[in-house]
């Protein structure tokens, strides 16, 4: 199974398995990181999953945000990066094996 390692604002880190298929958002949620609070459920709809995407990763998960969600990371809390990245559209694959993301430091 794929692992992702989610780094917290103050350095702080985890690393869990997320299942193939599975979005980098719920496997937060379902490991009970904090950080990322996906109050729309992965929809996309807003900006509580918002995570940066570590320079090694930014090209394997499809580089930029797409349009819609560049859009919606303009209400994200924190600082919107080129490697910011909204965690429910990033969807685990093999390749994926070894994500680093890093959290903001605020989602509200």
């Amino acid at each position: 199974m794929p692992q992702v390692t989610y780094i917290e604002h103050s350095g702080g880190s985890r690393t869990v398995d997320v299942p193939v298929g599975e979005n980098v958002m719920r496997g937060a949620l379902y490991n009970g990181i904090d950080g990322i609070a996906g109050e729309c459920g992965g929809a996309p709809s807003c900006a509580t999953c918002h995570v940066y995407v570590d320079a090694d990763w930014t090209a394997r998960v499809g580089g930029p945000a797409s349009e819609a969600e560049a859009e919606l990371l303009q209400a994200a809390a924190c600082e919107v990066k080129p490697s910011s990245r909204l965690s429910c559209q990033i969807v685990m694959s093999d390749q994926l094996d070894g994500l680093v993301v890093h959290m903001p430091e605020a989602q509200y």
